[in-house]
């Protein structure tokens, strides 16, 4: 096998250690340029800012299209009966026999074609075995048992579902007593559930999802081997402690793998929205979470851009193939895409299933440990940017036989899309009075008076697609809890107030902090675990902390 993992600190050549700094060293570049030609040449650096808001203005008005379509898609996506169309697909003949030409919905129906022209080959619905890998690092039993009762929920036949808790050794005896009391308590509701330790101190692992999940997923496939179980049948999905899978969502990747044409190098990539306690934490982290809940949505919509993130699907026989999850980076899931790329030399797909799996927005037990939270969480997140050192090393220095056009692509993409994340809100927030402010005095006369009214104009246009949110954002709620009052919902349209805010803070700063991390060797050498609390009651809190 190839090695596809990620070189230790110590093995990281003065090459490597460039190409992460590649960017930090941008990020930081795209913000100095409107402050620098303030200096030289006010007018280019108001011509400079106006070209950026306009820039992202028409992407803002894409985003807003494809945020009311994504959300339209949602919607019809649940209501969808996919295990019905999965048992269409598993017998083709007596479908075709029954609909004939008029089967309905088109898409379905090209993909029985396809299906039935590959019958032979591919596995049956009932062959399917869905192994779920649920990580807990010290979570109380208030914050896995949820996640345990939701999987009860789900329309597919629960004798195929395959439960295993992986727990951290270094969460401690209680932790793990609890939660063998609570698979004890499931025990007989699925097909299999069983407890996971995993050990602390294995050598060169991070502190991480990474090794956690890893070590439990080779559990899974020496469960396979011992129940003479194809790893081909399988399909392992990952979910943190509080991740809540909707009903559907296990039908529902089960008839993307049965109609995608090569399973073995796909992904499934559900929709993270962060709704399950929406209504009990503070208003600028319903802000965060509701807008990452949109950009999930909308992401889902551009497949070419799609990278696995947090909860998601693939194959047994893939994970074999790629060793895994790397067990070195804080990242494992937008990175577990770049591996399975550069393992298949660059045939690898994720496919968008937009069905929900609902997650916990940040929840600690103060105000003040929420909003460090919350910026520690995001820069955990923002660390991705350690990836852009991977690929250049990976597909452009090391040898390989990756399509150089697409591999070109897809590092413009994630380059550009990490200097965005930790320039663009500062850009468009602050940019406009950078030139009026640092300009000599007498050249300000244009940047007075012409600079700022143009910046206004397009941020007003703008706002439209913030008041779309606002509706959008409060239909996705879900049901108000009976200890709240009316007046709640009026706090969920205001709360929007703190958007500039949390923007720069929870995203410009975090990606900013991130970046500037990889320039000096400043590594995230731990996954830094984002303490959460529930609340049971009114005004009560349990604390936990989560992945």
């Amino acid at each position: 096998m190839k090695s596809i993992e990620i070189p230790l600190v110590g093995q990281r050549d003065r090459v490597y250690r460039i190409f992460e700094m590649v960017p930090g060293v941008l990020s930081w570049s795209v913000l100095a340029i409107p402050v620098v030609l303030s200096f030289i040449n006010p007018k280019l650096a108001a011509y400079f800012v106006v070209a950026y808001l306009l820039l992202w203005f028409v992407k803002t008005l894409l985003m807003t299209v494809r945020m009311v379509q994504g959300y339209r898609r949602l919607n019809n996506t649940m209501a969808v009966d996919w295990l019905q169309h999965a048992n269409e697909l598993d017998n083709p003949e007596a479908t075709f026999a029954k609909y004939e030409e008029g089967i309905s919905p088109r898409w379905h129906y090209r993909n029985m074609i396809r299906h039935r022209a590959q019958f032979d080959d591919r596995a049956r619905l009932k062959d399917i075995k869905h192994a779920i890998i649920i990580a807990v690092y010290n979570e109380s039993k208030e914050i896995v048992g949820p996640t345990l009762k939701s999987l009860t929920t789900s329309n597919f036949p629960l004798n195929n579902l395959l439960v295993f808790i992986t727990v951290e050794q270094r969460g401690g005896p209680q932790v793990l007593k609890d939660i063998k009391e609570l698979a004890t308590q499931y025990k007989g509701k699925f097909g299999h559930i069983e407890v996971v330790v995993h050990p602390d101190n294995i050598p060169n692992e991070v502190i991480g999802k990474g090794g956690n999940i890893t070590y439990a997923v080779r559990q899974v496939n020496k469960y396979c081997q011992q129940n003479k179980i194809d790893p081909l049948n399988v399909i392992v999905t990952t979910l943190d402690a509080d991740n809540r899978p909707h009903p559907q969502y296990f039908a529902a990747v089960s008839y993307a793998y049965l109609a995608c044409p090569d399973p073995v190098h796909a992904s499934f990539q559900p929709i993270a929205v962060f709704t399950n306690n929406i209504w009990d934490v503070p208003a600028p982290m319903r802000v965060i979470a509701t807008g990452n809940s949109f950009w999930n949505i909308v992401i889902s919509l551009r497949p070419h851009m799609l990278r696995n993130f947090a909860s998601h699907s693939q194959t047994l026989k893939t994970l074999i193939d790629t060793d895994y999850w790397s067990v070195r980076t804080i990242v494992e899931d937008g990175h577990q895409f770049w591996r399975t790329y550069f393992t298949y030399n660059g045939n690898h797909e994720v496919y968008p299933l937009l069905i929900p799996i609902y997650q916990d927005a940040v929840l600690d037990v103060t105000l003040k440990k929420t909003l460090r939270a919350q910026f520690v969480q995001i820069r955990r997140w923002a660390w991705g940017a350690s990836d852009v050192a991977y690929v250049l090393q990976t597909g452009w220095r090391n040898k390989n036989k990756v399509p150089k056009w697409d591999l070109f692509f897809k590092t413009n993409r994630l380059i550009e899309g990490h200097v965005s994340w930790a320039t663009a809100p500062l850009l468009l927030l602050l940019g406009a009075w950078v030139p009026l402010y640092l300009a000599p005095e007498a050249n300000q006369s244009f940047v007075a008076n012409e600079l700022p009214i143009i910046a206004s104009y397009i941020q007003r246009i703008a706002m439209a697609g913030l008041v779309l949110s606002i509706f959008l954002s409060i239909r996705l709620l879900p049901p108000k809890p009976p200890h709240y009052k009316i007046r709640h919902r009026v706090y969920m349209i205001l709360q929007w107030v703190y958007l500039p805010v949390t923007t720069i803070v929870y995203s410009s700063f975090a990606a900013i902090n991130s970046q500037t991390r990889l320039i000096f060797g400043r590594y995230l050498g731990k996954f830094d675990v984002t303490t959460k609390a529930v609340k049971s009651k009114p005004n009560k809190k349990i604390q936990n902390s989560l992945f």
